[in-house]
């Protein structure tokens, strides 16, 4: 029996389940699934749940697999794929740099957020206006070429 035919029995098997936990869902009402929910019963949802789980780790298994396979088995792509992380941790580490921690207070939940948490958020801040601008820059030189082209 082929990887094809397995995976297709197993996807079968999880759709069926996903539709038998849906129903049973459907079947219980809104009131009574809140109502379990409150006393702390969620046995209702919670297979319904589990499916949700099995089928995400699945696929980022199967994700990761292919790319690393495909990475590795094409030496022109992986040599892009390391350009471009390159660069993506360039950005990171020029906008770690350029940001400053704030002296403002901050709470979250009650709890004062650290000068080291404020300037990891305005690091990410930063690197998404960097990010932001490249791709717009990208997309200007690339629609300019296009035009030029014509």
């Amino acid at each position: 029996m082929g990887l094809h035919k397995i995976l297709k029995i197993i996807a079968a098997i999880l759709a069926l389940a996903g539709i038998i936990f849906l129903v049973r869902i459907i079947n219980e009402g809104d009131e009574a699934i809140k109502a379990a929910a409150m006393s702390g019963d969620t046995a209702i949802v919670e297979p319904m749940a589990i499916v949700a789980y099995i089928i995400m780790a699945l696929t980022i298994v199967f994700v990761l697999i292919f790319v690393l396979k495909n990475l590795f088995t094409n030496t022109a792509t992986l040599k892009n794929t390391l350009i471009g992380v390159g660069i993506f941790a360039a950005v990171l580490v020029i906008a770690y740099a350029v940001s400053g921690g704030d002296t403002n207070e901050y709470f979250y939940n009650g709890v004062e957020a650290t000068e080291s948490e404020s300037h990891m958020v305005g690091a990410g801040l930063v690197a998404f206006y960097i990010l932001i601008l490249a791709a717009a820059a990208t997309m200007l030189l690339s629609g300019m070429k296009k035009v030029i082209n014509k």
